[in-house]
């Protein structure tokens, strides 16, 4: 048996107070659907923190912009570290400071999970929203979390199992992409709302090189040349989708210099309809490849990082696939190019295949967006509401 959770008294003449903080795009989403899911219960309650764009229109408050916390790799963070630690003393402080009646993490857990140890410690009841990878590498910061955090919501079912057997109060609430994702999905209706045209006998490959600065340099240049390649095996177009107007400067710069005759449409924003357009997709490792599982389209999921870093992290990483698509099917159901084996011409090879797998794969990711589909905004809101009492 899981242990209860604490909970404090929260008096109804006030608005209830939930400190937030999210580190990147993927956790914006999750916040944004929690914030909804909290007010239909408490319509007043207050959030504040480090929020993203999604989170900031449903009405939270941000002391610095998300993306000053996204950071990708262990090198990479060196450089910015002074500026972590510094964010990070701010928001302890104006939590201990105000004390809020709960506080939520959401992902980043090198960042997030500092925070709730001192805010539990404090007597502020934690939740963190997105496990850490403990099952996969330093399974020893089970004991931290278990420290840190009262109550855990993980997004994927063999995580939540892990916590059980550590005794960590935790709820599997699925994943909102799966609850937000239909069943089936229209390539012609999304090509419409994007205003791209496809000709007969053309085909619509999506490139996703990630939605930070670091990942975009070191991938949109491989996947660039990947598209020449294609391009010169067949009849294709191509189209990106930009997280935002910095990345789409960032992107469109590495267009003109990688692939400057390549007929490429960048949009800014609407990955989701890019890729429910595509016929296939090569993309970035990450919560990408879920949204991709969902939209039932064959992919091939790329990643490099530093060598100092990659070289980190196969010491340290033990588990058989990288990408999400892999992990809940626990066997390679699409292609994972990742590190040296990302050349542009295995990622062309990969992609021109992969256009023929769609019926293939289609009945695993159906069993994929059954299992994840839990109502997870709800669920994720019942169980943190249930460390706030009154």
């Amino acid at each position: 048996m899981v242990a209860s959770s604490p909970s404090i008294s929260h008096s109804s003449d006030r608005p209830l107070r939930v400190g937030i903080a999210a580190g990147e795009a993927s956790g914006d989403i999750l916040g944004a659907g929690l914030i909804r899911a909290i007010r239909t219960r408490y319509p007043n309650a207050r959030f504040e923190g480090i929020a993203g764009p999604l989170m900031l229109a449903e009405g939270a408050s941000s002391m610095v912009p998300m993306e000053r916390l996204s950071v990708m790799g262990l090198v990479e963070v060196l450089g910015r570290i002074r500026e972590l630690l510094g964010i990070r003393k701010r928001l302890v402080q104006a939590m201990l400071d105000n004390p809020p009646d709960l506080f939520i993490g959401i992902d980043a857990p090198d960042f997030t999970l500092p925070v709730e140890l001192k805010l539990k410690q404090a007597g502020i009841p934690t939740a963190h929203y997105v496990s850490p990878s403990v099952w996969a590498w330093r399974q020893k910061r089970i004991h931290k979390i278990a420290r840190s955090v009262d109550h855990m919501l993980c997004l994927l079912p063999f995580e939540a199992q892990f916590y059980r057997e550590h005794d960590v109060p935790v709820t599997f609430v699925g994943h909102p992409l799966a609850d937000s994702i239909a069943m089936e999905t229209d390539p012609q209706q999304a090509r419409q709302q994007l205003g791209v045209e496809v000709a007969e006998g053309e085909s619509l490959l999506a490139l996703l090189p990630g939605s930070r600065q670091g990942e975009v340099a070191l991938l949109a240049p491989l996947f660039f040349q990947a598209a020449q390649r294609c391009a010169a095996a067949g009849r294709f177009r191509f189209v990106i989708p930009c997280v935002n107007e910095a990345r789409f400067q960032q992107i469109e710069a590495l267009r003109q210099h990688w692939a400057p005759d390549l007929d490429i449409t960048l949009v800014q924003g609407h990955s989701r309809e890019v890729m429910a357009a595509a016929d296939s997709i090569l993309i970035a490792s990450g919560t990408a490849t879920l949204e991709a599982t969902l939209l039932k389209k064959p992919m091939v999921v790329a990643y490099r990082v530093s060598p100092i870093t990659y070289r980190i992290a196969s010491w340290l990483v033990k588990i058989p696939y990288l990408s999400l698509p892999n992990l809940l099917a626990g066997r390679e159901l699409v292609p994972e190019l990742i590190q040296d084996a990302a050349t542009p011409e295995a990622l062309a090879d990969a992609l021109l295949v992969s256009l023929q797998r769609a019926d293939e794969l289609l009945p695993e990711y159906r069993r994929i967006h059954e299992l994840l589909s839990r109502d997870a905004s709800n669920l994720a809101a019942e169980a943190v509401l249930g460390l706030v009492k009154g």
